[in-house]
């Protein structure tokens, strides 16, 4: 059902119920008017009576009916339209005129203001006054029907309830009339979000302002989804590409390991009788191919958690905390090595806390294997301070140095140095944590002696900083 015309199906039930209960509200007040009309007028004739009735009483009790006569003609011709009866004071009825009651008894006893009594489906409005002449005294009882206010009670319940039937269908086509002209905006509104193709996005719902509230609120909440929706539909595209390139990277990676845990196998499996040096070589194989196979799949996985990452997993983090715990654990990793650390008591960043320890483990990790010599063990020396609007962190290591002309190279995919048992990707992941936290590295010479240096810059937070965001994305599995 259309909206114009539930409203005008509202107004056409609402409209009348207001004008019933209008009346409802009315008729009580109508009917204490009317009431009070004929109250007051019931006095002014009982005033107007007075006078005759006291010297009527005066006349019956003194026995002079002549007079007695002449004072009934006078209160009958000041009574006019209204009922009269009067009675002394031993009940003895004088006069009786005018409409009133059958049963002189449903009449009040008592003096006071106006009654209604009713008899055989007629009602009466009955004022009765105690009457002094001084020498007698007596009863009045000025009587009125009360058909007349009735009456008027029932015409203005008949004119309410017609005007309530009026209003229905009045009110109603009015509603509508003004319902269909409010809703011009809504259903322009609706046509263009039912012909808008999901493919074009937000930026095909362009709307202007039409100066309805709803509408605009509507058309806002509209646009909102859309964009929503293409970040969502963004974000899909981005999981697939990024679970592509991992299968790719891995399928190509792991192919060398494989054949050789393959030959290995089928060499143990060929030749189980083989010497126990000769065994213990396949076995110390076996292990090494699968570590090489497991340390490759944690980077790439490690690698695809950065590319997937949202801005809302970052926040205010203590970097300095951070680097003491993975000096921590690369001392326990690499007990041969000697890990020296110049760390202030706290230095906090805007980052991404589980990306911060990937890079951590990974630039120790690299300084540990990468670091040593034939006749020496890795000596490692982490620094971390504030450099102007940056944080500084270098790692240097006392090993042969990386070559100047491949200190850009070492940051890519899948890079070794011959010899090197790693899987290629730990100063990857190095490069991809400084590039979602805005920041830098780069390999640098020793300042004081041979050796590689390390070193990270990332930005402090500025509290008068926008909003941040995170950097154009880089699929970094597949080096796009």
């Amino acid at each position: 059902m259309k909206l114009s015309t539930r409203i005008a199906l509202s107004a056409a039930v609402l409209v009348p119920l207001l004008v019933v209960a209008a009346g409802l509200l009315l008729l009580p007040l109508v009917d204490a008017d009317l009431r009070g009309h004929q109250d007051s007028r019931l006095n002014d004739r009982a005033a107007a009576v007075l006078p005759n009735v006291r010297s009527l009483l005066s006349a019956d009790n003194r026995g002079r009916p002549k007079v007695e006569q002449n004072q009934q003609r006078k209160v009958v011709d000041s009574a006019l339209d209204a009922g009269v009866r009067v009675a002394s004071q031993d009940g003895t009825v004088l006069l009786a005129v005018g409409p009133q009651p059958a049963d002189p008894t449903l009449l009040p006893a008592a003096p006071g203001g106006p009654v209604t009594v009713r008899e055989k489906g007629e009602a009466w409005r009955v004022l009765a006054v105690r009457v002094d002449s001084g020498s007698a005294t007596g009863t009045l009882w000025v009587v009125a029907p009360s058909a007349e206010a009735e009456a008027e009670a029932k015409t203005v319940r008949r004119r309410v309830l017609l005007v309530a039937l009026v209003a229905a269908p009045i009110s109603g086509l009015i509603a509508f009339g003004l319902a269909e002209r409010a809703t011009v905006s809504l259903r322009r509104l609706s046509r263009r979000a039912a012909e808008l193709d999901p493919r074009a996005g937000a930026a095909a719902f362009a709307h202007g302002r039409t100066g309805t509230t709803e509408v605009d609120e509507l058309a806002g909440a509209i646009a909102l989804l859309l964009s929503r929706y293409d970040e969502q539909a963004a974000r899909t595209a981005q999981a697939l590409d990024t679970a592509r390139s991992f299968s790719s990277a891995a399928s190509h990676e792991l192919r060398t390991p494989m054949m050789s845990l393959r030959t290995n196998l089928d060499v143990l499996a060929a030749h189980p009788d083989l010497p126990p040096d000769e065994h213990a070589d396949v076995v110390r194989e076996l292990r090494e191919d699968h570590t090489r196979m497991l340390d490759l799949l944690t980077a790439l996985a490690a690698l695809a958690r950065g590319d997937l990452v949202e801005v809302s997993a970052f926040g205010s983090v203590d970097l300095a905390e951070l680097v003491d715990a993975a000096v921590t654990e690369a001392a326990r990793r690499h007990p041969e090595a000697a890990v020296v650390a110049d760390v202030p008591a706290e230095l906090r960043v805007f980052g991404w806390d589980s990306g911060l320890r990937i890079m951590l483990a990974n630039l120790l990790g690299n300084a540990a294997v990468h670091g040593r010599t034939a006749d020496r063990p890795a000596r490692i020396t982490v620094r971390l301070r504030a450099e102007g609007a940056s944080a500084v962190l270098t790692v240097d290591d006392a090993g042969p140095g990386i070559p100047p002309a491949e200190r850009e190279a070492v940051f890519q995919r899948f890079h070794h140095r011959p010899g090197s048992p790693g899987s290629g990707l730990g100063l990857t992941l190095v490069a991809q944590q400084a590039a979602l936290h805005r920041g830098s590295v780069q390999a640098l010479a020793v300042p004081d002696g041979p050796g590689c240096r390390l070193e990270v810059r990332l930005p402090l937070p500025r509290p008068d900083a926008p909003t941040v965001e995170l950097p154009a994305r880089r699929d970094w599995i597949s080096g796009r």
